[in-house]
């Protein structure tokens, strides 16, 4: 699926000049003034390139308005940048500056930056290293110094619900309760073989004791 870029001048020329551009890779998103962008917003753009100067609502005033609704990179257009007004433009949120006119290779290189970083930013927000385990809860999968650990869907759902609770001790009924639901068609004690096989599992990699028993109460992650 495309990545999708919202792209806000109240030049017509320039926008229809970089919508050409964008296309072939890119699903493009205009608005040619302040009030359309903020509408425009709301489809939840990938990147945004904002003009600053447009009459009415300017770009400033746009970035304000969404800035705590979108989390996406927005980068301003400005025929120039002073020390002052890049500070009041990184105060408003935004999150680099172009300055006009632009070379548009140039400018197609820093739109993918932006994108490749927010990909990381967003993959790396989906896992979690505990020492040398990494944990991937958007694959689903865990790691051991690079080495794959072979879990079951049950396994795998245990691990992430004691590893994002780090520290909180869950008794068998609620991680059943959890994992397998209330209408679950086993009991309780099936949560002991699978933690059983979950730490067999990881003792082949290391011997760190990630999943600890706490006697009379039930387990906890140790990470």
């Amino acid at each position: 699926m495309k990545q999708t870029l919202l792209i806000v001048d109240d030049e017509s020329g320039i926008v229809d000049t970089m919508k050409a551009y964008f296309s072939p890779r890119y699903e493009v998103l205009t608005a040619r003034s302040g009030l359309e962008a903020v509408q425009k917003a709301e489809k939840q753009p990938d990147l945004i390139l904002l003009d600053i100067n447009m009459p009415g609502m300017d770009g400033l005033t746009v970035c304000r308005t969404i800035r705590e609704h979108v989390a996406c990179p927005i980068l301003f257009l400005t025929a120039r940048v002073e020390s002052a007004d890049q500070i009041v433009g990184f105060q408003a949120g935004a999150d680099d500056y172009i300055v006009k006119p632009f070379d548009l290779d140039q400018l197609s290189a820093r739109v993918a930056a932006h994108l490749r970083r927010e990909r990381r930013r967003n993959r790396s927000s989906a896992v979690r290293f505990f020492g040398d385990c990494a944990v991937d809860y958007s694959a689903r999968t865990v790691t051991v110094r690079g080495e794959a650990v072979p879990l079951s869907r049950r396994e795998f759902d245990i691990l992430e619900l004691l590893s994002l609770n780090g520290g909180q001790v869950f008794d068998r009924e609620r991680i059943y309760e959890a994992v397998w639901g209330i209408d679950g068609e086993g009991s309780s004690a099936t949560v002991m073989e699978h933690i059983r096989k979950i730490r067999a599992k990881l003792a082949r990699y290391t011997l760190h004791s990630y999943i600890e028993t706490v006697w009379g109460c039930g387990y906890k992650w140790n990470g």
